[in-house]
């Protein structure tokens, strides 16, 4: 023991043969075989008194502390004591790791590459507890091709930018996917649409406002920056991005998410919600960036409100992005000859999703079954369109009736208001007698058809909510299924119906003066984390 700690000038009679320097960082130098010979005898006779009571190595240091005169010589001796503790102990643990991954290494079953495959299996939480496991696990979890599927969503705000930066670098070109963001709890899935016409409120799956509720208590980490190591280093993360989904980000703004696509040329899906960004100016940066997309699903954090596209960006779109085939633009204000412009002008559509779109009347579909956009479409929801016409979709269904729109499987027209009448969208349609739902459910039984409405008597006049207490507060309706199936359902021939002109116009109710927007209060905390 005594031979391991350097003294003073009075224990000079018991030489070491190297000693620790007065600066505890340094490493002493070992200058030949003998030095390293004398050492490792030392050690040797060193770990040997780890069998010996603890009493004598007590005494021992005790007296070798009283020959030191010196209160700074005591404090040094008892720092380089603990300094050569901390030193064994960190060299013992270092060596069990090796020891254990070599272990590992013996028993696990899979060769690297094979482990690599496996652990690029796993979400991104996963990957990182089994990185904590062993050397071995965390060698193989390091790897690009483990971090090509990036998915950092969360129900609670926890992952930062820099969680983002670090698994972005790690995945380098391997980058394939990323989501971020926050989402909603498991018990958002099993709810539904509810828009009032005096409030629009989503709080459907992956929907801002079952987020908004928590704005000021747990706010969103990522900043807008978040996206920035995508376009770094010559922008090789996001060359080959393929898919890019973001929810809820509140710090998000057009000009980082414009750096963040025209970083990304081969991305193929895109999904946003809630972002604070505006639907022209995005569709701009898509249409000029993403030319290979083929889906785009779009969810306005503020429904009803933005109003921004124009026709020209649509024709951009339609020109620059002609794989898409799956378009969701929700909670948009939103015009029939501009909606109708994307929908006849992707040749592949097969998607479509404008629930929740304040001012479409349903004039858009009008002779798209045989046209050569939108022949093809499989899916349309127009669920909550406060808008949506009840003659529009029963000359929409007729024409189904009539063979066109034969690949179409699920449609969705429920309206928790009920459909607006021809003259006046006030007047509300709870049960139809123009519809030819059944018709259609018994010569077409492949497709999904919901049709659900509130009860005639339910829908709360706009009138009676101004002049109540419930102006204040957010008002939705109860809704249940009509159990009026139009059994003598008025059926429209092909020569009385509309579709057969390829008219298309924008929507007189939304220039009318009656046609009123209530803005929300503007009560959100503005986090900015940097």
């Amino acid at each position: 023991m005594d031979a391991l700690v350097h003294t003073p000038t009075s224990m000079a009679k018991r030489p070491c043969p190297f000693s620790l320097s007065s600066n505890p960082n340094q490493t002493p130098k070992l200058s030949s075989s003998r030095d390293l010979s004398q050492m490792d005898h030392l050690l040797e006779s060193f770990l040997s008194l780890g069998d010996s009571p603890s009493l004598p190595i007590d005494l021992s240091f005790d007296r070798l502390l009283q020959s030191v005169s010196s209160d700074a010589d005591q404090t040094r001796l008892i720092d380089r004591a603990l300094q050569l503790g901390s030193r064994l102990l960190h060299v013992a643990n270092r060596s069990a790791r090796k020891r254990a991954s070599t272990h590992n290494a013996i028993a696990w079953p899979l060769p690297p590459d094979l482990t690599i495959k496996v652990f690029s299996m796993l979400d991104t939480q996963s990957l990182c507890y089994a990185a904590a496991t062993c050397s071995m696990f965390n060698k193989c979890a390091t790897d690009p091709l483990c971090y090509a599927n990036i998915d950092l969503t969360t129900v609670v705000p926890k992952v930062n930018n820099a969680v983002v930066s670090t698994m972005i670098q790690r995945a380098g070109k391997a980058l394939k996917s990323l989501k971020l963001g926050i989402v909603p709890g498991p018990t958002a899935s099993c709810q539904s649409l509810v828009y009032t016409i005096r409030n629009s409120i989503d709080v459907s799956n992956f929907s801002w406002n079952d987020k908004r509720t928590r704005q000021g208590k747990e706010s969103s980490i990522l900043t807008r920056s978040c996206l920035n190591p995508l376009s770094g280093e010559n922008g090789t993360s996001g060359t080959l991005l393929r898919r890019l989904h973001l929810y809820n980000i509140e710090r998000m703004d057009n000009a980082s998410l414009r750096a963040a696509l025209s970083a990304c040329p081969y991305l193929l899906d895109l999904e946003i919600v809630g972002l604070h960004v505006e639907l022209r100016q995005t569709l701009v940066s898509v249409s000029t960036n993403c030319h290979f997309i083929e889906r785009l699903f779009f969810e306005s954090s503020k429904t009803g409100r933005d109003d921004s596209l124009k026709s020209p960006t649509c024709s951009d779109l339609v020109n620059n992005c002609p794989n898409l085939t799956a378009l969701a633009l929700r909670g948009f204000k939103l015009h029939d000859n501009q909606v109708r412009a994307l929908v006849k002008g992707f040749r592949k559509l097969k998607y479509i999703d404008f629930s929740t779109s304040y001012s479409i009347t349903g004039q858009f579909l009008r002779n798209l079954g045989n046209s050569t956009g939108g022949n093809l479409l499989e899916v349309l929801i127009l669920r909550d369109c406060m808008h949506l016409k009840e003659v529009e979709v029963a000359r929409f269904l007729t024409a189904v009736l009539a063979g066109d729109f034969k690949y179409l499987q699920h449609l969705d027209i429920s309206n928790r208001e009920g459909l607006a009448s021809e003259g006046d969208w006030y007047q509300r349609c709870y049960s139809s007698g123009i519809i030819p739902l059944k018709q259609v459910m018994e010569e077409r039984p492949g497709i999904c058809l919901l049709a659900d409405f509130p009860a005639e008597g339910s829908y709360i006049d706009i009138e009676q909510m101004m002049d109540s207490d419930l102006i204040s507060g957010e008002v939705s309706l109860p809704s249940q299924t009509s159990s009026q199936m139009s059994d003598g359902s008025f059926i429209m021939s092909s020569s009385e119906s509309s579709y057969n002109s390829d008219q298309s116009s924008g929507n007189e109710e939304g220039q009318d003066s009656g046609f009123v927007v209530y803005e929300e209060s503007s009560d959100e905390v503005d986090f900015l984390v940097i």
